[in-house]
């Protein structure tokens, strides 16, 4: 039911909004690399083949398999700014999305090349 007041009305309760924006957070705050994703997403799965070639550990939250998905997604634009996938976080620093993924692979960021983002972050 409250899948169906969501897609109405598209708002959540703001207590069940806060408590998803902080699960959302710690997740974040958690792991080295996260990628927000969806299965079926052809750039979150190019994002993932990077970090795959990169050997990098990394974990992959599928929102369009986990049943608070689009509520995440919703976090997730409060917290970045972006409603995309792929949502790319490194060392807890928000990437973006696959083209800045790749940006980042080809040009570094802040001065840094991706494989030591990657390991300052613990991920290889």
């Amino acid at each position: 039911m409250s899948f169906i007041f969501r897609r109405l009305f598209g708002t959540t309760p703001s207590i069940a909004m806060e408590a998803v924006q902080k699960k959302t957070q710690a997740l974040i705050d958690e792991n080295a690399v996260i990628v927000f994703s969806k299965s079926y997403c052809p750039y979150c799965n190019n994002s993932k083949r990077i970090l795959d070639e990169l050997n990098a550990k990394y974990t992959a939250v599928e929102l369009n398999q986990v049943d608070d998905g689009d509520d995440i997604q919703s976090a997730l634009l409060k917290i970045t700014g972006q409603r995309t996938v792929p949502n790319i976080f490194i060392g807890q620093v928000h990437i973006g999305g696959n083209s800045d993924l790749e940006a980042v692979v080809k040009n570094g960021k802040d001065g840094k090349k991706i494989e030591q983002l990657l390991q300052e972050a613990g991920a290889l």
